[in-house]
């Protein structure tokens, strides 16, 4: 496919699904990370991913998927997206289900398209650095039946996230190279073998294809989801779609798109990037991601009056909204004041927050969630 081809068919699909409960008490069910407002930057996370893609095709072939609560605020924050190209599920199934019915309502349009697919709640530092692998991943996808992963380049023995082996490079093809296996989380000493080998990348859930391509990969590898996925994209336009949709997604199993198509996948090609990424996990991960003061703590204000003093305290993160927030003689840990709630954990405990969230449904405090 020539560089005009292949910018006419060049279409984003935004994954907006994420409900970031490790972020919580700043990220509810209404308004997820995603949707934060001064969490990076002026803009929110999803308004920065929409700018990304206007990089990267025109407004009209960018589409979102996204949980049907969330369709008013992508509207709102997505205002260059037509509403048409926002799809509403009527329930969280993985990313599977998201990415194949994306394709199903992309391909509905031009059954030529090629797809990237991008994340709402992901954070780019270098922008421009994406945008040319997600073209060169795209260039990769036109070029035949291929399913195409973006690798990022380790920066240290990682255990959160899936690896992926890179084999030959492809003649020609500077940079994309056969991805002959995906490995799932490993131990810190795997993770460190992985480093020393050189040929392994990190897997952040970056994906391009033909629309053609992964409905040819959903009939091969998910005899499960691929009826499903056809009955959607039969009832697209049409006055049975919403119950289509609702009827498919009862049935559809939760599972990633790693697990249902990539790792079965024999023609996997990966396409490997060094751009600085977070997926803004947890606490930890945002403590991380922030400028930091003399002490190596993170001190941020996202309301009207809120401000936070430390005295003898290092390596902290306190976000504040309407009070005063003071430490004294602590060390090491995330305290974050709302309106209704105070969250204080130890940073290396902050992937627990998540089982704050749990026991606040359990007892059916939903006021809190």
């Amino acid at each position: 496919m020539s560089d005009t081809d292949l910018k006419k068919h060049l279409y984003i699909l935004i994954l907006c699904g994420g409900s970031g409960t490790r972020l919580w008490p700043r990220s509810r069910q209404k308004t997820p990370k995603q949707f934060l407002p001064s969490f990076f930057g002026k803009n929110t996370i999803f308004a920065q991913t929409v700018e990304r893609a206007q990089k990267i095709t025109s407004s009209e072939k960018i589409f979102v998927i996204t949980n049907s609560d969330f369709v008013d605020e992508v509207i709102i924050q997505g205002k260059v997206i037509p509403p048409r190209n926002i799809i509403a599920e009527p329930q969280a199934k993985n990313t599977a289900m998201a990415m194949g019915v994306g394709a199903a309502y992309i391909k509905k349009v031009d059954p030529e398209a090629i797809i990237i697919n991008l994340y709402s709640d992901h954070l780019i530092q270098n922008q421009q650095l994406l945008v040319e692998t997600g073209l060169k991943a795209a260039q990769a996808a036109a070029s035949g039946n291929f399913l195409v992963t973006i690798g990022l380049k380790p920066q240290f023995p990682h255990t959160g996230l899936g690896y992926i082996e890179s084999g030959g490079e492809l003649e020609n093809s500077k940079g994309v190279f056969k991805a002959t296996a995906f490995k799932e989380k490993p131990d810190l000493e795997t993770a460190k073998l992985f480093l020393e080998k050189g040929n392994y990348f990190w897997n952040v859930g970056y994906y391009c294809w033909s629309a053609d391509s992964i409905m040819k990969a959903f009939e091969k590898y998910s005899p499960d989801l691929f009826p499903l996925i056809d009955n959607i994209s039969r009832a697209i336009t049409t006055d049975k779609e919403a119950a289509v949709l609702k009827e498919c997604y009862e049935k559809a199993k939760n599972i990633s798109i790693d697990v249902e198509i990539a790792e079965k996948a024999d023609n996997k090609l990966l396409v490997t990037a060094d751009f600085d990424w977070s997926d803004v996990g947890d606490w930890q991960v945002v403590y991380q991601a922030k400028p930091k003061d003399e002490n190596q703590n993170v001190l941020e204000n996202f309301g009207d009056g809120g401000w936070a003093i430390t005295l003898e305290s290092k390596n902290c993160l306190v976000e504040t909204n309407k009070r005063l927030v003071a430490l004294i003689g602590v060390n090491d840990l995330a305290v974050v004041e709302t309106d209704d709630a105070v969250l204080v954990c130890a940073r290396d405990r902050a992937q627990d927050v998540k089982k704050i969230v749990e026991t606040l449904r359990e007892k059916n405090k939903t006021e809190y969630l």
